[in-house]
């Protein structure tokens, strides 16, 4: 009688986000249960219980692409009374929110609170907050857990965190980046807004956490592999309506500004610089 060998299954797992810093992590699915893309599930992270959304299965190469992923377990699909739930700890909140304000106010502490966030199991209260320095809030932590009977985590944030947390909607028109698929806040230099020929009057440039958008990062290696393409400002160079010197570029056309020798200034696409002086 032969013997079959088990080769065990690999448990399927998910990436859900989750958290009110929209962490994004891989989490097994419970046997027996189907989680589909946009499912509100229940989670048990390292934190504790949360509630977070089903993006798409987990691949090595999904996961890969995902600086410290948070991992744990998917507990089940959200009920109507996980919705109930989570409804009301939204409201609660609000009073949460406004109790630790009056807290800060009592200590007389140099910080603003920007957000709350109560964990769906109830494991911890994470108040968020903007400060100029450090701040020493031991006191102010001894008064919300008697205040809130749970445990109590203070995060000092940054302003590009504080829009991470409550803008909604960019200039775009669309909601805000950070908020919605971005995983890490990417530098941004005035270099590149240079680079793109955008405006620079910082009114226009800037996004809703007051800094230069992060839309100016997404475009930036493109901009740069164009640009490599073309001969340098000040180079010249021969084409088939003659010899000049480049003025300025056109990146995104991938066109140079080129004055001729008898005066002419005409855009000349890359593909017809035949050689470079």
């Amino acid at each position: 009688m032969t013997k079959t060998n088990h080769v065990p299954v690999p448990p399927v797992t998910h990436l859900v986000r989750h958290g009110s810093m929209r962490f994004i992590g891989e989490f097994v699915q419970p046997p027996g249960t189907t989680v589909g893309r946009g499912d509100t599930v229940i989670l048990r992270t390292e934190r504790g219980q949360e509630n977070g959304e089903v993006l798409c299965r987990a691949t090595p190469q999904t996961v890969a692409a995902i600086p410290e992923p948070t991992r744990g377990d998917v507990l089940r699909v959200a009920t109507p009374e996980d919705h109930a739930k989570i409804a009301r700890i939204r409201e609660q909140q609000k009073q949460q929110f406004a109790a630790g304000e009056r807290l800060v106010h009592h200590h007389r502490l140099g910080m603003q609170i920007v957000d709350v966030e109560f964990l769906f199991g109830g494991e911890r209260l994470v108040f968020y907050f903007l400060a100029e320095g450090r701040v020493d809030f031991r006191e102010l932590v001894k008064s919300m857990a008697r205040e809130f009977h749970t445990r109590i985590e203070l995060r000092q944030i940054g302003v590009r965190d504080e829009a991470k947390l409550l803008a909604d909607y960019g200039d775009c028109g669309k909601p805000v980046c950070c908020n919605s698929h971005m995983v890490v806040m990417p530098p941004v230099s005035m270099r590149m807004a240079k680079l793109q020929k955008s405006t620079l009057d910082p009114t226009k440039i800037s996004g809703r956490c007051g800094r230069l958008k992060c839309c100016l990062r997404f475009e930036q290696d493109v901009y740069e592999e164009f640009q490599r393409e073309l001969p340098p400002i000040g180079a010249r160079v021969v084409t088939n309506k003659g010899q000049g010197r480049v003025l300025a570029h056109e990146i995104l056309a991938r066109r140079v500004l080129i004055e001729f020798e008898d005066g002419r200034r005409l855009p000349v696409a890359v593909d017809e610089v035949l050689t470079r002086l």
